[in-house]
């Protein structure tokens, strides 16, 4: 079975078409720093997270030692 010269064109650019559309709908998820107003204190978890610590202990409040 001979396909058309015609054919052949519309399978190439449906395929083009598909890789561009894939690529497009790609999508990274980017986090961003908010900064804290300053007379609010922020939980512990959230102070650990935003340092990149892997405890929260440092910034509880029981856990700090007294100067």
């Amino acid at each position: 079975m001979q396909t058309s010269k015609y054919t052949k064109y519309i399978i190439i650019v449906m395929v083009i078409l598909f890789v561009i559309i894939s690529a497009i709908s790609c999508s990274t998820h980017t986090h961003t720093y908010t900064p804290v107003p300053s007379g609010k204190k922020i939980p512990p978890g959230q102070a650990k997270k935003m340092n990149g610590d892997k405890s929260a202990k440092a910034y509880a409040p029981g856990q700090q030692k007294k100067h």
